[in-house]
């Protein structure tokens, strides 16, 4: 199994050299296109004067002048009308012509043997020293007819630049592979360090440090990977929390259970004390059930399944019927309930909805102090319901304020031995509300008391 690194090593290769090959492909075609025709129009007119000169000037020695002329860069081909020929300059390395060419350039027409050399790639069809590679031009000296061939001779001009770029050829890429492998190395180590983190994750330890602090992709992943180990983390302590809760919250009523069954097995209890029993089974029987069915309606919530049936209702009157349920807990704890519910109808799930204001309700009514308040409002304004559960009670801090929607989450792990309830309930909320497409806001502060309002959408009949 090839590593990241040597991956990208060798994709960043393999583009480097396809690049490289497409880039000469293109210069190719646009020497075959652009330059090709430019150097045959150079050469001819160059071809033309060297062929003006000796015409002009007919006490120039013809062999002497164009000896001198090789001299400085080009390689020459001469042919009489008689057929006598003679090469000045670096010989060819291909010295077949047709004579029909020849005949054509001794008649006077120009040869165009760049323009027409085939079309091979540039480095070759630029560099071939051959003899059909040339320009031919007519050639008129002392009343005889010449033809003249002649091409640079790129050896001589270009010998050190052969050199010079053969060098910067093989330093360019000898020093881009090894930028590659510098940088590649440079931008897979903190994925190497995320992969070592991911491993530590994996295996439970969830205190990872990475540097996020990279304006890039890795330092966002890195800062996101972070975030999801916290998380993890927090969900981690969530479950051991919940276990050790929901151990209690089973535990506690099966003892007490247990205990009072095992009590009314004696022959010497009274009638009194057996219905005393009787009830304080039923009531732990009824806290599991309770407990049961927040589970498994929470699990259907997490399922998405559909469970959601709505219709049109009077949410006012729903909570006005629940508010009498809860009448004989108000008077027991002597609270003081007061509520504004005017006429407001909503769209939903009458069943679901019931279950928020249940939870919202009796939370109000268990952290709430002895001889404390309670105010609901109902009200409906801008195509939005708002319902909000205000009370006097025990308060939360900041910190509490951002978990009470965690699964199992309760305030105070000390006081829930006292406190009954399973950490479920505002999770349970939270679920509804965000099916229902609303939202919940909270402001508590500790010892002052807490008010969650619910914002949802209105119905227009």
């Amino acid at each position: 199994m090839k590593s990241l690194y040597t991956k990208f090593v060798v994709v960043t290769i393999s583009i480097m050299l396809f690049s490289g090959l497409l880039a000469f492909l293109l210069s190719n075609v646009y020497y075959q296109k652009e330059l090709k025709p430019y150097n045959d129009m150079k050469m001819t007119a160059f071809a033309r004067s060297i062929a003006s000169f000796p015409t002009e000037n007919p006490t120039v020695d013809l062999e002497s002048y164009l000896q001198n002329t090789s001299t400085i860069g080009y390689q020459i081909y001469l042919v009489k009308e008689t057929g006598e020929d003679r090469f000045f300059g670096a010989p060819f390395r291909d010295q077949h012509l047709e004579e029909q060419v020849v005949q054509s350039v001794l008649n006077g027409k120009e040869y165009h043997g760049i323009l027409q050399f085939p079309h091979k790639t540039f480095v070759t069809g630029f560099f071939a020293n051959e003899l059909t590679n040339t320009i031919g031009v007519p050639l008129s000296y002392k009343g005889g007819n010449y033809a003249i061939f002649l091409r640079p001779n790129i050896k001589l001009l270009f010998n050190e630049m052969h050199l010079l770029f053969a060098t910067l050829l093989a330093l360019t890429i000898f020093l881009s592979i090894l930028f590659v492998l510098l940088s590649t190395r440079y931008l897979i180590k903190p994925i190497t360090k995320l992969t070592t983190a991911t491993t530590a994750l994996a295996n439970g330890q969830y205190t990872i440090r990475l540097d996020h602090t990279r304006n890039d992709e890795l330092g966002k992943l890195s800062e996101s990977f972070l975030t999801m180990a916290q998380k993890l983390e927090r969900v981690e302590e969530t479950r051991k929390e919940f276990i050790s809760n929901i151990s209690h919250d089973i535990q506690s009523p099966l003892a007490n259970i247990q205990g009072y069954t095992a009590l009314l097995e004696k022959d010497n209890v009274s009638k009194e004390e057996k219905e005393e029993y009787v009830g304080v089974i039923n009531g732990e029987i009824k806290r599991l059930s309770t407990l049961t069915k927040q589970l498994l309606l929470l699990s259907s919530l997490d399922r998405n399944e559909e469970i959601l049936q709505k219709k049109v209702f009077n949410v006012s009157e729903q909570i006005r019927l629940l508010v009498q349920n809860y009448q004989w807990q108000l008077r027991e704890k002597e609270i003081m309930l007061s509520y504004a519910l005017p006429k407001v109808e909503l769209k939903g799930d009458s069943s679901l909805l019931n279950t928020v204001w249940d939870n919202l309700l009796s939370n109000a009514i268990k952290y709430n102090k002895t001889n404390g308040t309670i105010d609901i409002t109902v009200i409906e304004q801008n195509g939005q319901v708002m319902i909000s559960f205000q009370d006097t009670g025990i308060g939360m801090s900041k910190q509490a304020q951002s978990r009470i929607f965690d699964r199992f989450y309760r305030v105070d792990s000390a006081r829930t031995r006292t406190i009954e309830g399973t950490g479920l309930g505002l999770s349970i909320v939270e679920t509804i509300i965000h099916m229902h497409d609303g939202h919940i806001h909270v402001e508590s502060a500790e010892e002052q008391g807490t008010k969650i309002t619910i914002t949802l959408p209105g119905y227009s009949s």
